[in-house]
């Protein structure tokens, strides 16, 4: 299902941002009306899905951001929010009045917490993040998302115990975002950072802590007994894909995915379903496969990828050297 940022504007300049791109460029007027909330809403809804994520920069910036939850719950939908926990004291107040007698699965946070002893953070800040989640931590799942090789996971682990949030952790790896410089994940990396995050094994297990990966890890970086350790504790479901995502930004602009923002930017409104927009992009990311079978030399041939385990890994490595080179591939992969 699309995610659906209700603005763009944001509390946190992090380095690895996908997002950094529309913090930047964002005005203070930049949220989404309630007239587009209900079209989404219905749009949505005409699709078949029940979920409403909800993104921002910070959602909560939104001068009606409770209210709009609330619009939403009472159309039958489950709405997760995507939040730095930097909320006001009043719309924080608010939305525990409103919100936390609910069942997890009709309203949810996924927190993107940040390590404060390797990403530079305003004591404010962090005073704020912890209020959201003494609020909030039994309805919300930590993220953390990894854009040096030397990351710590110490401070999650606490953080779950601390808050009592849910005891899995939503993992992350920083890609480069097309036509923006952001600190990010290089390709030679990519396996060192999977053994330091497999380094945490004795800490998941004791705590009873299960991760889970978000698009972009390559199945190929994975050594077997990783794998195995990884599947076991996620019930054997686990997908090595890279596809559209779909994000809906406050202007009722769509793009494929965050790393890929300013990458084919349409308007909703240019599309009747939303099967449309899926495949529209789904075409491009087919065309950009046939051009590039994956981001490293040796996807061509792969059998995890000629089996469609892997789909080679995040396109944004691949679309950034597209860019650089003479214009001879598909109109379609480039900016």
């Amino acid at each position: 299902m699309p995610n659906i940022l209700l603005t763009q504007r944001c509390v946190r300049s992090c380095p690895y941002c996908f997002a950094e791109k529309h913090m930047s460029e964002s005005s203070p007027d930049d949220i989404l009306s309630w007239e587009n909330l209900i079209y989404l809403a219905d749009f949505l809804q005409a699709a078949g899905e029940r979920r409403f994520p909800i993104l921002g920069g910070e959602p909560s910036l939104h001068p009606s951001f409770n209210d709009m939850i609330v619009y939403l719950l009472e159309r039958n939908f489950d709405v997760h929010v995507f939040t730095s926990g930097v909320m006001s004291d009043r719309v924080l107040e608010e939305a525990a009045s409103l919100f936390n007698h609910l069942p997890f699965e009709r309203m949810s946070f996924i927190c993107n917490l940040n390590d404060p002893s390797q990403t530079r953070t305003p004591l404010s800040e962090l005073e704020s993040v912890k209020r959201f989640l003494k609020t909030f931590g039994n309805r919300t799942v930590p993220g953390f998302n990894i854009y040096r090789t030397d990351f710590e996971l110490d401070f999650l682990f606490q953080a779950i115990n601390e808050f009592g949030m849910h005891r899995n952790i939503r993992l992350g790896l920083a890609h480069p975002i097309l036509g923006k410089k952001n600190l990010f994940i290089r390709l030679k990396d990519i396996e060192a950072v999977i053994d330091r995050l497999f380094s945490y094994i004795p800490l998941f297990e004791r705590l009873r802590v299960k991760p889970g990966l978000d698009c972009g890890f390559p199945l190929c970086r994975f050594k077997d007994d990783q794998l195995a350790w990884l599947l076991r504790n996620t019930g054997g479901r686990y997908d090595f894909g890279c596809g559209p995502v779909l994000d809906i930004g406050p202007d009722m602009t769509v793009w494929p995915c965050f790393p890929l923002s300013s990458f084919q930017k349409r308007s909703v409104f240019e599309f009747n379903t939303l099967k449309e927009i899926y495949d529209f992009y789904g075409d491009i990311h087919e065309k950009i496969k046939v051009e590039a079978g994956g981001i490293f030399f040796e996807c061509d041939g792969c059998v995890f990828r000629e089996e469609r385990l892997c789909k080679g890994g995040c396109v944004a490595h691949s679309l950034g050297h597209f860019q650089e080179e003479a214009r001879l591939r598909y109109p379609e992969v480039y900016l």
